[in-house]
């Protein structure tokens, strides 16, 4: 009786251990674009050494982070537009009864929601961390990996992924917030989150990225987000690596404009 009951104990201790890793490889594989970090050369562990995570942004894999920083910062903080071999931009659609007010709740929800958030600190206290902030940029994204993650599940807009700061004398302004959705997600699921009609969802694409020992002296013409080099055959021909998509899915608001076509745009109207 004794050892029938140990083996019973033993039983239910084990499902329940297999039904939590279950549970957990659930979770991971809901996170947009997550990779497992199984194995990493030594020359990407070597180049990743000075990173922490103010420098991660959601959906990007960290074994090419450090490699995609040069081309890939300053292609999301300016020129979009000039680079569209590596810019997929969702089309626009027709605009369906509902979408301008849809939009205007998004943008009063959000309003509410990131109103704290203009002393800057207090974004850092609640666990938004700058996505390099040693960099100069027209815009600085502060993004919350929590919000990053729980965006894969549902639409808070409330809870962007990322807030959008300008640099001033004492400190950041803000001035916007980022939307994200994993990179799997369709065009009919973007728009049920942010009309489409209203605005323009954008994905990162045909990265090629040079040969890690060439990183420092990588002609970026050619490689990188601002690249002459948009395919995969192009790419292998030159030696390089090339990601089809980099990051997710993201649009950008910017909540105190005056306009809704000046709040759902690509970039915020600078003074």
């Amino acid at each position: 009786m004794f050892a029938r009951n140990a083996a019973a104990q033993i039983i239910t201790k084990a499902g329940t251990l297999f039904g939590a890793l279950f549970l957990v490889g659930v979770l991971l594989a809901a996170i947009p674009a997550h990779k497992p970090q199984a194995s990493q050369t030594s020359a990407a562990q070597e180049s990743q050494s000075s990173e922490t995570n103010s420098n991660s942004m959601p959906g990007m894999d960290m074994n090419d982070q450090h490699s995609a920083e040069a081309g890939a910062m300053h292609d999301m903080s300016s020129g979009h537009d000039a680079h569209s071999l590596h810019m997929h931009m969702t089309a626009p659609r027709p605009q369906s009864p509902g979408d301008v007010q849809r939009a205007n709740e998004i943008v009063t929800q959000l309003r509410s929601g990131i109103e704290k958030y203009k002393d800057y600190h207090v974004a850092l206290d609640d666990g938004f961390t700058i996505f390099m902030p040693n960099i100069p940029q027209p815009e600085y994204h502060f993004t919350s990996h929590k919000n990053g993650f729980l965006e894969a599940f549902n639409f808070d807009a409330s809870r962007p992924t990322s807030l959008l700061y300008k640099k001033t004398a004492g400190g950041y302004e803000l001035v916007g917030a980022m939307y994200t959705m994993p990179k799997r997600a369709t065009e009919d699921q973007l728009n049920a989150r942010v009309p489409l009609s209203i605005a323009s969802w954008h994905l990162h694409t045909n990265l090629c990225l040079p040969p890690r020992y060439q990183m420092r002296s990588a002609d970026f013409t050619k490689f990188g987000l601002k690249g002459s080099i948009a395919t995969q055959d192009a790419c292998d021909a030159a030696g390089g690596r090339f990601q089809p998509s980099i990051f997710g899915w993201m649009v950008h608001l910017y909540p105190y404009e005056d306009s809704l076509d000046k709040i759902f745009t690509m970039h915020h109207h600078m003074d």
